[in-house]
């Protein structure tokens, strides 16, 4: 199948590693312009130059906070000036602390809604204005499996990560005769370092080895194993692709089958 995004721009948020590197290097392999953005220069150019020796098709890279309204803007401006254009935004970002409600006080918790959530919508409100002009685009916001289940000791995440179900659908609605397509992923257990930092921490409250906490985290898993950010990444291409052209408004839990939940 051709996904039709060769030459295409593509902004991927928080892709210096993990999730956001795992659909960087998947876009690539099909010929898209893409644009890193993270905080670290040097890991920055690391992804760069390992995107570019495994594809042959080296992306750009721009520094930037995705809490920062102006880094957003900056990046959205690099990638129309030097990809080309717009076509595909991924919005990516790491999650909020672990911990329940009695850990956090409003600081917290607006500290959690700006990473997670308005971050969002400024990243989408700074790339509507390119991809109108080019006639359609593609927007692809990364969540979580507690979108469908809530997990315990995650209260900022699951509070956050589902309101973002609720902008996808609002938007799908609003931008769809603009032929622009919007829609929800979210991640099972998928091997990053925010999971192993999350299987440490429950490791710890259970007073078991990591290498205990992992089995029985993968024992949970219909297929038996945590997923690669790769397996991610190509069903965040296709959702980017010219090949999706009637899928729009959807929350697609990326997970192999460990939610239960509709």
């Amino acid at each position: 199948m051709d996904l039709g995004l060769s030459g295409k721009g593509a902004l991927v948020m928080a892709s210096s590693g993990g999730i956001g590197r795992g659909v960087a290097l998947e876009l690539a392999k099909e010929g898209a312009k893409v644009m890193l953005f993270a905080r670290s220069e040097q890991k920055l150019k690391q992804t760069s130059d390992a995107i570019a020796q495994e594809t042959g098709n080296r992306p750009h890279f721009i520094i930037g906070d995705i809490t920062s309204i102006k880094d957003i803007g900056e990046a959205v401006e690099k990638t129309v000036s030097r990809c080309g254009g717009l076509w595909a935004l991924f919005n990516n970002t790491g999650g909020p602390p672990a911990g329940g409600f009695d850990h956090f006080d409003d600081a917290a918790w607006q500290s959690a809604f700006e990473l997670t959530t308005l971050s969002y919508v400024r990243a989408i409100r700074a790339s509507l204005e390119p991809m109108r002009e080019a006639g359609g685009g593609r927007i692809v916001n990364n969540t979580s499996a507690s979108t469908k289940e809530a997990i315990d000791g995650l209260i900022l995440s699951n509070v956050f990560r589902s309101g973002l179900v609720g902008l996808g659908k609002s938007l799908a609605r609003e931008l769809g005769s603009e032929k622009i397509l919007i829609n929800t992923v979210g991640p099972g257990r998928i091997d990053t370092d925010r999971v192993a930092h999350l299987d440490q921490l429950w490791a710890d409250q259970e007073g078991i080895s990591l290498d205990e906490q992992r089995d029985r985290s993968q024992s949970s898993i219909p297929l038996g194993a945590y997923g690669l950010p790769t397996d991610f990444g190509r069903v965040v291409t296709f959702l980017c692709s010219e090949a999706n052209t009637y899928l729009t408004g959807q929350n697609i839990l990326i997970d192999g089958a460990m939610v239960s939940a509709y």
